[in-house]
């Protein structure tokens, strides 16, 4: 069993060489890199990736075209600011060892939030397809959200594939800003109609789910920065898709 990894880039410079050093197990990784203006691509060659300059394809198409230029069978997709853990190494290393019986495997993600590890408010153990068999599953989503489907088997690893999000309230912003215009592009697409009730309600909705369902207020103060950030993206989103609609009230 040999395995390509496959990172897709642009200015990753602060994260590229962490996520490239915690691949050992791969037997090659491809960066797909799209217009990188710092220092991304030469600290990607230096460690040893082979790199591919293209253009900008959405993050699920640019990720299938990453797949397609890798070597092997096997494909381990994770984004620039993710890193496997050294559990999660162990895992891929003993699967190489005996053999894959699956087609596609999934592992949870923990996420570091402005530098803590959240347990709760809906963010882990947050299972994600990362390792699959090439022509057995693709990356899926033409706005936002993107993520594998498996038409083969899927197994499950127990250890964590590390996801660094945001360092700061403000990182977190401007990320949230553009993300809620990709999901609001794709309810427009799909002729999604906004109502009242979408951009009142949901947002205290989602506010209500992260903090006290899903547990949110264990993560401490970092849970309730992410519940209402949670609760704006969705008001964002819907307030924004509102605003795209031709022929709005």
């Amino acid at each position: 069993m040999q395995i390509s990894a496959t990172i897709i880039t642009s200015n990753e410079e602060h994260n590229i060489a962490r996520a490239i050093e915690s691949l050992r197990c791969c037997d090659e990784i491809v960066v797909v890199d799209s217009g990188s203006s710092d220092r991304t691509v030469e600290i990607a060659r230096k460690l040893g990736a082979r790199v591919i300059e293209t253009i900008w394809r959405g993050y699920a198409q640019q990720k299938n075209f990453a797949a397609g230029q890798a070597t092997h069978e096997w494909i381990f997709s994770i984004d620039a600011d993710e890193a496997l853990s050294e559990a999660l190494e162990a895992d891929v290393w003993l699967l190489k060892k005996h053999g894959p019986k699956f087609d596609a495997y999934t592992m949870p993600r923990m996420a570091q939030y402005i530098g803590k590890w959240i347990l709760h408010s809906g963010w882990y153990p947050d299972r994600k397809v990362r390792l699959y068999r090439r022509g057995k599953a693709q990356w899926v989503g033409e706005f936002v959200h993107e993520s594998v489907q498996a038409s083969g088997t899927v197994g499950h690893l127990d250890s964590n594939l590390l996801h660094y999000t945001c360092q700061s309230l403000s990182e977190h912003i401007r990320t949230m800003d553009s993300y809620t215009t990709l999901a609001a592009e794709e309810l427009v697409s799909r002729g999604r109609k906004v109502s009242w009730r979408n951009l009142v309600v949901d947002p205290l909705w989602t506010f209500f789910k992260t903090y006290f369902l899903q547990r949110g207020f264990l993560d401490g103060l970092e849970g309730l920065a992410i519940a209402w950030m949670a609760a704006i993206y969705t008001f964002l989103k819907f307030a924004k898709a509102r605003y795209m609609s031709p022929g709005r009230a």
